[in-house]
């Protein structure tokens, strides 16, 4: 289901200390991929981690965003196909049946409009994301 939003699934550590910093955070893959991926369809955020980040241990989570947030903060976004995050190639359930927007910068904090908690089990699968597919339009 698409949404108003736009959503980015984050190291919570990485997000932490760009915070703490007041400084852009960049995604570990930012200088090989090109932009920050995103995606602005709540009900594939489970999907996507699970194809990208399964094996990257550690606390996650879901930053909420509005493309017209980003524009103001200098971050133009683009909607394209999927694409590899680094290594893994972009060819997950769902992939190919819509775009996704690719935010050619960083993602400023004060972009953000809310970060989400993300539930993962002890295999590093992603189970869930409070409150994410519950957000309407507040």
């Amino acid at each position: 289901m698409q949404q108003p939003y736009l959503f980015h699934l984050v190291q919570a550590d990485l997000w932490a200390m760009a915070v703490e910093r007041g400084e852009t955070y960049y995604p570990p893959t930012y200088a090989d991929d090109g932009f920050t991926h995103a995606t602005a369809n709540a009900d594939l955020l489970l999907e996507v981690g699970n194809h990208f980040y399964a094996d990257i241990p550690g606390e996650w989570l879901c930053l909420r965003m509005t493309a017209a947030c980003l524009a103001d903060a200098g971050i133009r976004v683009v909607f394209e196909r999927s694409a590899p995050v680094g290594d893994k190639q972009g060819d997950f359930s769902g992939s190919q049946d819509q775009l996704f927007p690719h935010l050619f910068g960083g993602i400023p904090p004060a972009a953000v409009l809310a970060t989400h908690a993300v539930e993962r089990n002890d295999t590093g699968a992603f189970l869930a994301i409070a409150s994410v597919t519950d957000i309407g339009d507040d």
